[in-house]
Formats: C-alpha cells, sequence, structure tokens
C-alpha cells in the first residue's frame, strides 16, 4: 500500500471521508482479494479508483475491473487531471449511478 497518496487521492478523499458524500462509509487503501482498491464503499459496493498516465490503456486494471464487478462492486475510474480540477463533478456520476441525483 502507498503511504503517500497523490493530490488527487487526497483530494477526493477529502470528499468522501466521514460519510460526506450521500452517507455513504468509504475507506480508503481497501484490500480485496487480491488487489488494493484506492476507495471502497460496501453499502453499496462501490469502488473509486484514481488513475494517473500510467493506467492508460491498461489491461491490468481491465483484469482488475472484473474481478471487482465478478464480486458484486461497481467501479468508478476517475483521472487524477479530472479529479483536481472539478472533484464535485467527478462524484456526480457515483450519485447518478446509484440513482441519488444531487
Amino acid at each position: 500500500m502507498r503511504k503517500e497518496p497523490t493530490p488527487a487521492e487526497r483530494l477526493l478523499w477529502q470528499r468522501l471521508r466521514n460519510r460526506q458524500l450521500d452517507g455513504l462509509k468509504f475507506r480508503r487503501q481497501v484490500p480485496l482479494g487480491p488487489y488494493i482498491a484506492d476507495f471502497a464503499c460496501n453499502g453499496p459496493a462501490i469502488i473509486i479508483e484514481c488513475d494517473g498516465g500510467q493506467h492508460a490503456d491498461s489491461h491490468y486494471d481491465a483484469k482488475r475491473d472484473a474481478w471487482f464487478a465478478e464480486e458484486g462492486y461497481r467501479v468508478f475510474r476517475f483521472w487524477n487531471g479530472e479529479i483536481l480540477d472539478n472533484v464535485e463533478g467527478v462524484l456526480e456520476p457515483v450519485l447518478r449511478g446509484l440513482g441519488r441525483p444531487r
């Protein structure tokens, strides 16, 4: 696990922690099977991933996402730049995906 979060992860965590996003309980750097999710919520089962350039066209990420989906998680991936430029806008698709528009 990374000891030092990226600026995008830090910013996103400030919006997810303490049930700030529609009362959902998120944890960060969560071990799930053979993987570690950046942010995970168990009820409902959501994973949010913050991606840098190393994730472009990543077969490894596709494999991870498929495993998470098999376990019942819905995965949302966002580029670090998206998070840094518009963190509130990034959270909108998560809420919409849960049928909870802001």
